[in-house]
């Protein structure tokens, strides 16, 4: 039987509710004191006991022994401090399918085109705002997110909504209806939802854009054009999957001379030389998402054969498919197919991994001048990583990098900020009710089950 929809969405809107409280009420200063700091601006390197000073949700300050009054104080004493991580690209809505991908007994595409037409506008809300806090709660202050389930402008709204509520920073893709090119995406609402964001918005709009196979399918080429004619008259970023085979989809890209700094391409694990080389000429940008191309079996991702992009960054690819939205646990299979697949354990830079987790990411999603670094000006996104765990201890001194690629993990990671906002504190999500929340998600998960066609 069909469980209640409201319920659900009042139980989100209430969960929602002090998150919101707590954005508006934090606007003095704000100190992080004597960490070891990770700045990952190249300029300006580590800075092994520091504070960074956060004024309304900007860093004003960074460095030893700051003066700076009444504040707000964060020991970071013994912990690493570090910009939040970006995820550059995932599928937020999926988390409620968590666990329904078992391989043999239910693949990834099958299972999730099932799924997906049964959610309802509270199934997406409920399911973005679970996994947008779990990002969080793993140091991942950005996501951009390809919602390609928008079904009703309610559905996108629902979306939207979610994510401004979990406090995330985040570019939503939106999407079409499925994830076939069967059907337009509605441009329309997508320039509706994009006139409420402004410059400075914590979550802005971007179009999540799917490309027919088939070179030679007019029709659908220009349904899609107009699509991409929208988004570049609202002045918004584009994400588009290419995939393997080396992808007909690139190279219709390239054909069709649609390479541009605005869009970013995710995946390409197979990309040839020329393809990639062609999409650096463009100034367009490349998200990696090595732990789902390994779930689905698209191959390896193997970090040095994109290094001539200079634009890039890693993705989670949605919560369930990777299991859990883990940067460390993306970092770590990087960095082990890296050295695995050259047989050199010499060739991983442990540093260049947590660049584009962090400062690299940021300038993927055309963010690079809000977040990714802790340099004063950039709005106020930054971790705080526990040094005195069971799993980090041991550690002798140098340069941290290999201790928080191989040996961290979201258990460690201590305080998370937003904008300035502190989201996670003392290891805790700030007032989530987690018992409330997961209620809320298995409810949900359960009634999408009943709800879709059966296998």
């Amino acid at each position: 039987m069909r469980l209640p929809m409201i319920p659900m969405a009042a139980t989100l809107l209430a969960l929602a509710m002090p998150v919101a409280a707590a954005q508006a009420s934090e606007t003095g200063a704000l100190l992080v004191r004597n960490g070891h700091v990770l700045t990952m601006d190249p300029e300006v390197g580590d800075l092994p006991r520091a504070d960074v000073l956060v004024r309304d949700g900007r860093i004003v300050a960074v460095g030893p022994d700051l003066d700076v009054g009444a504040a707000r104080v964060i020991d970071a004493e013994g912990a690493y401090v570090l910009p939040g991580f970006v995820d550059t690209h995932s599928h937020l809505y999926t988390t409620t399918m968590r666990g329904q991908f078992r391989n043999a007994d239910g693949e990834y595409f099958d299972t999730a085109e099932r799924l997906a037409p049964a959610m309802t506008p509270d199934d997406v809300r409920i399911a973005m705002h679970v996994g947008a806090l779990e990002l969080l709660d793993g140091g991942i202050t950005t996501t951009g997110d390809f919602f390609d389930n928008v079904r009703t402008p309610a559905h996108g709204e629902a979306g939207l909504q979610a994510l401004d509520a979990a406090g995330i920073r985040a570019v939503l893709f939106y999407g079409g209806p499925d994830k076939s090119t069967r059907h337009p995406i509605d441009v329309a609402h997508l320039a509706q939802l994009a006139a409420t964001r402004g410059e400075d918005a914590r979550v802005r709009l971007g179009l999540a854009w799917r490309l027919p196979r088939d070179r030679n399918d007019d029709a659908n080429w220009a349904m899609r054009m107009h699509e991409r004619d929208a988004a570049r008259v609202l002045g918004l970023p584009v994400q588009v999957h290419v995939s393997v085979e080396p992808g007909p989809i690139f190279d219709a890209l390239i054909a069709r001379n649609l390479l541009a700094p605005e869009l970013s391409l995710v995946h390409a694990t197979d990309a040839t030389a020329a393809q990639l080389q062609a999409l650096e000429k463009a100034g367009g940008a490349l998200s990696l998402t090595p732990i789902s191309e390994h779930r689905v079996g698209y191959g390896p991702t193997r970090i040095d054969r994109f290094a001539g992009v200079r634009r890039q960054g890693l993705g989670i690819d949605g919560n369930a498919l990777a299991g859990r939205g883990d940067m460390f646990a993306t970092m770590r299979l990087a960095a082990l197919t890296w050295s695995g697949e050259a047989r050199d354990e010499t060739v991983v830079d442990p540093r260049a991994l947590l660049a584009l987790a962090t400062r690299r990411g940021a300038d993927a999603l055309g963010l690079g001048d809000v977040t990714g670094s802790l340099v004063p000006g950039k709005r106020a996104d930054l971790q705080v990583i526990a040094a005195d765990t069971l799993q980090m201890a041991g550690f002798g001194g140098g340069d941290p990098a290999a201790l928080l690629v191989y040996s961290a993990s979201p258990a460690d990671v201590r305080t998370v900020i937003v904008d300035g906002v502190v989201v996670k504190h003392d290891g805790a999500l700030v007032e989530v009710d987690l018992p409330q929340l997961r209620e809320a998600a298995r409810r949900s998960a359960q009634d999408l089950l009943q709800r879709a066609p059966a296998r």
